[in-house]
């Protein structure tokens, strides 16, 4: 995933879908109780469901295999809609209902999954065009908004066929004037496919890093001559502006609050290509919104990591745990856990740390996140109310792996696995999102007791 940074507490800080090809029968058991006295319409009842909850990838230009805006493209999927929402594999969704509240929840109610059913169940009928809502418009293939800016790779980049692919990177100059507050961002692969992920970096123009490095063309950290660049593309403390994965959704923040980019910036595209059967080109964007005035708070992504485990061989449910203290006051936001394919669950937590009668410590774990882990669906989980936590609070990241053969995404049950940047390879990392007072970067903020780091 991205490039570590060496701090115990690290400042770094969705795919395919689950409906496939496949099509049920358009009939199935639906309880009675929950049948509506007539069969929902697409139109009245059905539309306005698939634009709350699946047209941000059931759409032209969208990551779904198929699109679902028009009653014709819609109809022949009903029994797989139906049975996709019944058994809650769409929308796609991990966290544990009775852990946290989160705002980008895209969970159907019982009523909606019902009224979907039904519909199905009715033979798909397709009602009053009258009746449908305004459609949706899409800036192309973006989910967000029209961008403000659009920064490209200057260089597409060649991917061969098979083998493991090194880490790409590509330096874009963004030639902003002025400071930019950026409020939205996406990253857009041209092939989805072979992008394993993508983290684009904020390289200040008075930044050391990289600075040997080519700029506008693709280079891998072996491509590098000079000792320092070489480290660097292993290991930075720049700030990050947005992590792609598989599932992930774009980065979109309250008006108060935003991420910096300063004047004269360059972004850094650190890529993660895997090999798809076939020789390709990948030119990536990403597309930013900016806010209109300098908010009063300014968000950092930082992560807990571990990158020192070694996972038996056939371990079903290997433990992994990485934790920190918070340096100085702050806002927790959200969290986007990162594993690879023998990833199993994470969990986000705080470690009360309290006396007992005997003056021993006595430990209490608060629950903030648990997810059922899935690869090609690395979402991002926002609280639905933003946390407010004190300098020293400890956090903790838990993941569980499998690496035994019951494990269908194994690549090798036999294997001793590390850490490693390849799929058959592992990762353990717990990123986070904060809120801090806008004047405060983030090596301002690991300042243990600095003052300007408390949120208002």
């Amino acid at each position: 995933m991205p490039t570590r940074v060496g701090s115990k507490l690290i400042t770094i800080l969705g795919f395919g879908c689950a409906l496939g090809g496949l099509l049920f029968s358009p009939r199935i058991p639906l309880a009675q109780e929950r049948l509506p006295k007539e069969p929902p319409t697409f139109y009245r009842d059905v539309l306005p469901i698939l634009q709350l909850h699946c047209l941000d990838c059931h759409r032209a230009g969208g990551i779904a295999p198929m699109p679902f805006e028009t009653y014709e493209q819609a109809r022949p999927f009903a029994g797989a809609i139906a049975h996709a929402t019944q058994n809650k594999s769409m929308p796609p969704w991990f966290a544990d209902a009775n852990v946290g509240r989160f705002s980008n929840d895209p969970s159907l109610t019982p009523d909606q999954i019902a009224k979907l059913a039904a519909w199905a169940g009715a033979n798909a009928p397709s009602g009053d065009a009258q009746d449908a809502p305004l459609p949706q418009q899409w800036a192309q293939s973006w989910s967000i908004p029209s961008p403000d800016v659009i920064l490209r790779m200057p260089k597409p980049v060649s991917l061969p066929p098979s083998g493991d692919i090194e880490y790409t990177y590509e330096i874009v100059p963004t030639h902003f004037a002025g400071d930019r507050w950026v409020q939205i961002a996406e990253v857009l692969p041209t092939q989805r496919s072979n992008v394993h992920h993508a983290v684009v970096y904020v390289r200040p123009p008075d930044s050391k890093w990289l600075r040997h490095a080519p700029v506008g063309m693709p280079f891998t950290a072996s491509t590098l001559t000079d000792p320092e660049d070489r480290r660097g593309a292993h290991w930075t403390d720049s700030d990050i502006l947005l992590v792609y994965a598989p599932g992930s959704s774009p980065d979109t923040w309250p008006s108060n609050m935003a991420k910096f980019v300063p004047a004269g910036s360059d972004l850094v595209f650190q890529m993660h290509y895997t090999a798809s059967g076939r020789a390709v080109d990948d030119q990536s964007s990403i597309g930013l919104l900016f806010s209109k005035s300098a908010p009063p708070l300014r968000v950092l992504t930082l992560q807990l990591t571990n990158d020192h485990f070694v996972i038996p061989p056939g371990a079903p449910d290997y433990r992994v745990e990485a934790h920190g203290t918070l340096p100085n006051d702050t806002t927790l936001l959200s969290f986007f856990p990162h594993m690879h394919l023998r990833g199993k669950r994470f969990e986000y937590n705080i470690i009360h740390t309290n006396k007992r009668g005997d003056g021993q410590p006595a430990y209490e774990i608060e629950p903030l996140l648990r997810v059922n882990y899935h690869f090609h669906w690395q979402m991002s989980y926002r609280l639905a109310e933003p946390l407010s936590l004190k300098a020293g609070t400890e956090l903790q990241a838990v993941a569980w792996f499998d690496n035994s053969k019951d494990n269908p995404h194994n690549p090798d049950p036999s294997a001793e696995v590390r850490w490693g940047e390849q799929t058959y390879d592992e990762m353990m990392v717990g990123f986070f999102d904060v809120a801090v007072p806008a004047s405060v970067d983030k090596q301002h903020f690991f300042i243990r007791g600095n003052k300007e780091s408390h949120t208002p």
